[in-house]
């Protein structure tokens, strides 16, 4: 496998961990709230960012390609209000969007297809990461002010259950 392009996975590794702690830490903020449902969806999240994290670690021992961990960041994220934390995952998700583009430039330049096919699945989820944000978003600017809307806005993401992803290394 090309250096550079293993360099980034590695990193991107670390980065999805850290991704991770960012949504245990917005769970924690809305279990501090009373907002059980917005804990429970970023918990998933959280689950869903580790799962992220060992494909790429799968794929880098399938290739016979050391990992190498790195110290996972504490977040840094001012406490507001309700909608802080939905802005902030938007902001990050476009973030690891970025990264997961620059991977994918790295092994185009180079014509790894193989790294490419993998990282189709990863373009993919982005899109539906960010779209999701977006949606929390857009949901707690028409409902959060209001208790009654703000209640059932909790319960539908109560209701989130997680899937792990079906992506064959």
């Amino acid at each position: 496998m090309d250096a550079k392009v293993a360099q980034l996975i590695n990193e991107q590794i670390n980065k999805e961990f850290y991704s991770a702690y960012l949504y245990l830490d917005f769970a924690n903020y809305y279990a501090e709230a009373g907002l059980d449902g917005f804990e429970n969806w970023y918990k998933i999240q959280a689950q869903e960012e580790r799962d992220h994290a060992m494909l790429f670690y799968q794929y880098l021992q399938n290739n016979s390609v050391p990992v190498t961990f790195e110290a996972i960041q504490k977040p840094e994220w001012t406490r507001k209000d309700n909608m802080t934390p939905l802005k902030k995952a938007l902001e990050h998700e476009k973030y690891v969007t970025s990264l997961i583009n620059n991977i994918y430039a790295a092994a185009y330049n180079i014509k790894d297809f193989r790294t490419m096919q993998l990282l189709d699945w990863f373009v993919k989820e982005q899109g539906e990461e960010e779209k999701n944000a977006n949606d929390m978003i857009t949901k707690m600017k028409l409902f959060g002010s209001d208790a009654k809307g703000l209640y059932m806005l909790n319960s539908e993401m109560n209701g989130r259950v997680y899937a792990a992803p079906s992506l064959v290394l």
